[in-house]
């Protein structure tokens, strides 16, 4: 409690001057800031960034794909030594979607996205002056930053960054001599990933604390909005599952760096055998995939926090089934945890432990399921404001559901034997995990973007990126199903070697043009970003009409938030379009009714 009185104490002496601390120099505001909202505009702009690099590693390796051996003059510019004469080398292609997958699942999308919205939400929809602690939230931020520079610097290496494919499994990710990118490369990944979950756990520890400790009077758990429910499960899944990863890159660096054999059993090379003897690869899937499927989780509840805020502001209607909405997160914590085995039904598992989890696994599509119909149920006979924050969020219904059906192919170990590892999981997981919480991202930006920043973003050419991104995102995960059911395997960096894929070649050159494209329009969103940061339309308090306590603060950000005493809250935050019983709105001429406004004469508080 100390955090807030320390903040409480420094907004009532320094009400009037609008967070400027006479003390405070440009390093404490903007660099080292411990106000939560700087340190969100700090993870999405890094998260940003690391996008961009993904998603430009992204288009470089599908061009491989539809062209195999073509010169392009574009990869001898960016891959130098790695593409002679223009021509990708086979190393770099593996290397190329090994730190893609690395940062698109956790440097952007987990703390991107988590850290943006975690840090910029919780306390200002709770009503808390700050985190519970700003240092360790600066240092959270600071560590991922430190995480992300490693990880980029590996791309400068002599050998090459690491080449493991992102799951880094032993023995390639074991064995620093088994090809470049085994080398220096994986132990800078290794070092890199090691700080990340350090990171990632002083955010999670941070957010949780602050849910349950710093929440103004009136806040019970029950009036908190489905957005700070999702974010506060996700740090919750994310301190019971990271630091199992943390143990699995320790291990690994162990058996790398000082000749221990964790991972590694009867290893020969070129005919030599080597020392190891006694591990098991298959220990590392375990402790990997422990937090590998919880991670999709830490990375889709988030957004589906998101939309369940945008979407109802956005539809004029309160969610529908609150309570339900709140089950089927903690359920979908629960699940996520005890499912990682069907990453593993070709790993030589027994099949009766193949049964169990395959039983588990369908068991998630229960509340998953809840989730997409509450959202159809929530737009249905709504006043829509389709705005391009909606439309995301429309958006990211659409791709959950149709990314998830394929989920119930893989997640059954008989029919997963046929398409495991070819192209039909690619196509399953980027719809279901990558594009649906990339939309949530999008959202987010959208619809939180005048409380960062103070001004609004242009809406017009959020429509040209929203139907630019929507159509080709399924342009490119949509024939990768067909793809990967014809058996064509991923990772490779061309199949000219198997003749039974000649025919597919014009599909694979369909896929790579619609992702070309799709690139394209994130440039249309990055213009706009920056434009609107400095010559957007100035916004005003409550731009969107919402309940939630966040509008409750001035445009111009302060530290502590509220100037004064902190808003009491009165009811929950879903009182849109809420009439008495002869039809008036309770507010005359007014469909929303904030949260920290009190009950009116013969109203009923809603029971959701």
């Amino acid at each position: 409690m100390s955090a807030t009185a320390h903040a409480q104490a420094h907004v009532e002496d320094h009400a009037d001057d609008h967070g400027h601390h006479h003390k405070e120099t440009f390093i404490t505001k903007y660099i080292f800031s411990q106000d939560h909202k700087m340190i969100a505009k700090q993870y999405l702009i890094t998260g940003l960034i690391m996008g961009f690099i993904g998603i430009a590693m992204s288009l470089l390796f599908r061009m491989q794909l539809a062209w195999p051996g073509e010169s392009f003059p574009i990869f001898e510019a960016l891959l130098g030594k790695w593409a002679p004469g223009g021509v990708m080398d086979a190393d770099v292609y593996l290397a190329l979607v090994t730190i893609h997958g690395t940062i698109m699942v956790f440097f952007v999308l987990t703390a991107g996205l988590s850290g943006t919205f975690s840090n910029l939400l919780i306390p200002l929809q709770i009503g808390a002056r700050d985190m519970a602690s700003g240092l360790l939230n600066m240092i959270s931020y600071w560590l991922f930053f430190l995480s992300s520079v490693i990880m980029i610097g590996s791309l400068f290496l002599e050998s090459g960054p690491a080449a493991a494919g992102w799951t880094v499994y032993p023995p390639l990710s074991a064995l620093p001599m088994a090809q470049p990118g085994s080398g220096m490369g994986m132990t800078m990944w290794l070092t890199s990933m090691a700080i990340f979950i350090a990171s990632s756990l002083l955010g999670s520890l941070n957010y949780i604390v602050t849910v349950i400790n710093l929440r103004t009077k009136g806040m019970s758990m029950t009036r908190l909005p489905l957005t700070i429910w999702a974010f506060f499960v996700t740090a919750v899944i994310g301190v019971i599952s990271f630091p199992v990863l943390f143990s699995a890159a320790l291990l690994l660096i162990m058996d790398r760096s000082f000749g221990t054999s964790f991972f590694l059993s009867d290893i020969f090379i070129q005919g030599e055998v080597l020392h190891y003897q006694g591990g098991s690869p298959v220990l590392y899937e375990h402790l990997f995939w422990f937090l590998g499927h919880p991670e999709v989780y830490i990375v889709l509840l988030p957004a589906l926090g998101i939309t369940s805020e945008v979407m109802s502001t956005n539809a004029r209607k309160p969610i529908f089934g609150y309570r339900a909405m709140v089950a089927s997160i903690l359920a979908i914590a629960f699940l996520s945890t005890i499912v990682w085995g069907h990453h593993m039904f070709i790993s030589g598992m027994n099949p009766f432990l193949g049964s169990v989890f395959t039983f588990t696994t369908l068991l998630i599509a229960i509340p998953s399921a809840v989730k997409a119909f509450n959202y159809i149920t929530t737009l249905w006979k709504g006043n829509l404001q389709l705005n391009p924050a909606m439309l995301f969020s429309i958006g990211l219904v659409s791709t959950f559901i149709s990314g998830g059906l394929t989920g119930i192919i893989l997640g059954d170990s008989t029919l997963d034997i046929n398409v495991h590892d070819t192209y039909f999981v690619v196509a399953h997981f980027h719809l279901v995990m990558g594009i649906s919480a990339l939309y949530g991202l999008f959202a987010g930006v959208y619809h939180w973007f005048p409380k960062m920043f103070g001004k609004m973003m242009n809406k017009n050419l959020g429509y040209v990126h929203f139907w630019i991104t929507a159509i080709c995102a399924y342009g490119v995960f949509f024939p990768m199903h067909f793809v990967g059911m014809a058996g064509v395997p991923r990772r490779y960096y061309q199949n000219t070697a198997f003749p039974m894929f000649d025919d597919l070649t014009d599909v694979q050159i369909l896929i790579t043009t619609f992702a070309l494209i799709a690139g394209a329009a994130q440039i249309v969103f990055l213009y706009n970003f920056i434009h609107s940061i400095f010559y957007g339309k100035k916004a005003v308090q409550n731009p969107w009409q919402s309940n939630t306590m966040e509008w409750t603060t001035p445009v111009e950000h302060l530290h502590g938030n509220w100037p004064g005493k902190i808003p009491e809250v009165h009811r929950w935050a879903y009182d849109y379009s809420k009439t008495y019983e002869n039809g008036e709105y309770i507010i005359p001429g007014q469909d929303f009714v904030p949260q920290t406004t009190p009950l009116q004469e013969n109203e009923e508080e809603m029971n959701h």
